[in-house]
């Protein structure tokens, strides 16, 4: 038996948002704001603490610097149920963080500074990686020394011993495709943005964005879209899984969250489709509160909020063509 239900390798950081702030203050001035949370997050983060948060026994790879934020990030991740055992400590650096000022409407522009997640590896033993029933790469293209062969070689690991795989991305550019050449063959599970998924694959549905990742040997596409709900496209055929209906707090981390969901459901045994809608209340769970792991607490609570709450409006969901 595995020592982990799920490894998430990636992108780690710490935010610190406040809420709401429609407009920043001119020259010295004092505005008051509700709320601000620190907490951590990144695209290997947010998926950990909500699945430790439904119960399942979850590990961490990724970076943090010799600084206070290192501390503290190590702290809540701990605190929250997180294995930290393989969270890197990389000597000379900084923590990444970012500011998050969250509007009134929950949108969240960021300003993020770049600092030790830039420098996890995998040049040591993998077994400790790959100890998991489900592996997720959060981040890639963003990490230069474990992007391309490091991450070619551990996800053969993972598939030699029947690790289930994900991956999902952040800001990809023209490093995240060369990044993704010796990743996509090897996910079960591959988790962009549609917006990313078309930018990536130069093409204008998603329908035609699955069949170009598919030709590169990803198993199952599926598309985030945001309030429009998500995309499952497998074997050429494309379910629109629409968004929940909840007072928006917050998006920031709901993408990620989403992940975290899909991983828990599949970890109980639940079909792709019935996963994605699990996934959709976890996201949505996570917008009603601040931070990227915010409204989820229990793994019956999310079942619960995926069997009563309301579904946004269909006809936003738009056409996969």
């Amino acid at each position: 038996m595995a020592a982990m239900d799920l490894v998430s390798v990636g992108l780690t950081v710490l935010d610190l948002l406040g809420r709401p702030i429609d407009a920043i203050p001119a020259g010295g001035g004092v505005s008051l704001v509700e709320q601000i949370h620190l907490t951590p997050a990144g695209t290997a983060v947010a998926p950990a603490l909500v699945a430790a948060r439904m119960g399942l026994a979850v590990r961490l790879v990724g970076g943090v610097g010799d600084d206070e934020l290192g501390d503290v990030l190590r702290a809540g991740l701990t605190r929250r149920g997180v294995d930290t055992s393989h969270l890197q400590r990389i000597d000379g650096t900084r923590t990444s963080a970012t500011i998050l000022p969250i509007a009134s409407d929950g949108e969240r522009p960021a300003l993020h500074a770049p600092g030790a997640s830039l420098a996890v590896s995998l040049d040591g033993d993998v077994d400790p990686v790959i100890d998991t029933r489900f592996l997720h790469l959060g981040g890639v293209g963003t990490m230069p020394r474990l992007d391309g062969e490091p991450t070619r070689r551990l996800l053969e690991a993972a598939r030699e011993r029947g690790v289930t795989t994900t991956c999902d991305l952040i800001a990809p550019g023209e490093a995240t495709r060369t990044a993704l050449e010796p990743v996509l063959p090897r996910l079960d599970y591959f988790m962009p943005t549609l917006d990313e998924a078309l930018a990536l694959s130069a093409t204008t549905s998603a329908r035609d964005a699955a069949s170009f990742f598919a030709d590169r040997g990803v198993g199952t596409c599926i598309f985030k879209d945001g309030a429009r709900g998500s995309l499952l496209v497998q074997n050429g055929d494309a379910t629109r899984i629409p968004a929940f209906r909840v007072d928006v707090v917050d998006t920031s981390g709901c993408g990620d969250s989403y992940c975290g969901g899909f991983i828990t459901a599949l970890s109980h045994g639940f079909p792709v489709e019935e996963a994605c809608r699990f996934a959709s209340a976890t996201a949505a769970l996570v917008a009603t509160g601040l931070g990227s792991d915010a409204g989820v607490t229990s793994f019956d609570a999310t079942l619960s909020a995926m069997k009563s709450l309301p579904v946004l409006d269909a006809d936003r969901g738009g056409s996969v063509e």
